[in-house]
């Protein structure tokens, strides 16, 4: 009796464990378990934007950050060049690890990296050091920026994206005008590091983290990361030193052709590179960004030479056209999927042309204004709809790659343009 007794006590004990433990599980599930649905994006655009804010900050503030660091302001505008650079180059490394490691990887790393190069920004007293912190920042921010367009999923909410990147780049230069006359210029070079708080938010929302895109027995592609690397930065470098960049980039460009003809399901993929949609997609990008940060650094002295503004009234018409162009072109997106790709691409290279020519010949200063509306209009909404185009183009294991390297080719358009409006304006 008492055996029966003590074995009946000991499965009602052990029910009631069982019970509790699955209370305690359920209860712990609401905190731990991702949620279901696409990441809102709102938290998309707080982790991909605030780098726009933090590439242009710098752009009223170079002498004071000159005389801060004992050097001077053509020296200082490395400190522009360099976030330029690891831009341009970090966007396709992340893209790969987002490809062969999954999210949460690429989340962990580039929010390392924003961090820790903010951290070297705020407590360096050297050039070299800070350099060193506004690449690593930018590296992370472009990882951060390609996850947030990888996750995007439709030209609507990637255009919500695109439209805050204009936004807030066209707000960079006063905000970091005031944030350094406020606390210190230090703080204006911080501003990117905003984004680490849409990280944990997008964590929630994500699965556990993706198995590899790749087998697992393949091994990563580092020469073709590293070709990949030195022909983006002799492509950055080319309006600074252009005789060597331009040799550079010939040779680095011959073996990584050389090198995705050998090995083309690597780093970069040829079936890709080869496809008309994607192609198509990069270089018009390419074109529409180069005519777009031309303009921005033209119309300022336009404006000035023709229509006799002074600089004042002419940063704060620029500013207004901006923000409106930047704004518009989410319409455009939204609209993006009711038309056929050759439309919005008429659409983009119309206005994108257009917005060139009235820079030529206009003296009028309103008409001056246009040409810059029109031209973050066509290059924004580029970069939110022909994003897409280019995703679609590859494979669902590729888009991860195919995101980055049009990434890549957007912000080497920033690279050119402000060589081609100082050789057709600045130095007039």
């Amino acid at each position: 009796m008492t055996t029966t007794t003590n074995a009946t006590t000991a499965k009602a004990t052990a029910a009631t464990a069982a019970t509790a433990a699955k209370a305690t599980a359920t209860a712990a599930a609401p905190r731990t378990a991702p949620r279901v649905g696409p990441v809102p994006v709102l938290w998309l655009a707080l982790m991909a934007t605030p780098m726009a804010a933090g590439a242009n900050a710098p752009v009223l503030i170079l002498p004071d950050m000159a005389r801060s660091l004992g050097v001077s302001a053509s020296t200082a505008t490395w400190l522009v060049a360099s976030y330029a650079w690891a831009m341009a180059v970090g966007t396709p490394l992340l893209a790969g690890l987002l490809r062969r490691r999954g999210l949460r990887a690429a989340l962990h790393l580039a929010g390392a990296l924003l961090v820790g190069g903010t951290l070297l920004v705020a407590a360096s007293p050297w050039l070299p050091l800070t350099l060193a912190g506004r690449a690593t920042q930018a590296a992370g921010g472009a990882g951060l920026a390609a996850v947030a367009m990888s996750l995007a999923g439709s030209a609507r909410r990637m255009g919500v994206i695109s439209a805050g990147f204009g936004i807030l780049g066209a707000s960079g230069p006063l905000l970091g005008a005031q944030l350094s006359e406020a606390v210190s210029w230090r703080l204006s070079l911080s501003v990117s590091v905003i984004a680490i708080l849409a990280v944990p938010m997008v964590s929630r929302y994500a699965a556990a983290p993706a198995a590899p895109a790749v087998a697992p027995q393949d091994t990563f592609d580092a020469r073709g990361a590293a070709l990949l690397t030195a022909l983006a930065t002799a492509l950055v470098l080319l309006p600074h030193a252009p005789a060597a960049a331009l040799g550079s980039s010939a040779l680095a460009a011959t073996l990584l052709v050389l090198h995705v003809r050998r090995r083309p399901d690597g780093f970069i993929p040829a079936a890709l590179i080869r496809r008309p949609l994607f192609l198509g997609s990069a270089l018009l990008a390419l074109a529409l960004s180069g005519s777009y940060f031309t303009l921005l650094f033209s119309v300022p002295r336009l404006l000035t030479e023709r229509a006799g503004w002074d600089a004042t009234t002419a940063g704060t018409g620029q500013l207004v056209a901006l923000l409106t162009g930047s704004a518009l072109s989410w319409l455009l997106a939204a609209a993006s999927a009711r038309m056929s790709r050759a439309a919005v691409r008429a659409v983009l290279v119309g206005v994108g042309a257009l917005a060139a020519a009235i820079a030529v010949f206009a003296s009028w200063g309103p008409l001056l204004l246009v040409a810059t509306l029109g031209g973050i209009f066509a290059a924004t909404g580029s970069n939110a709809v022909l994003s897409m185009h280019a995703a679609s183009s590859a494979p669902e294991p590729q888009r991860p790659t195919a995101i980055g390297l049009f990434a890549l080719c957007y912000q080497l358009g920033g690279a050119f343009g402000p060589a081609i409006a100082t050789a057709l304006v600045l130095t007039a």
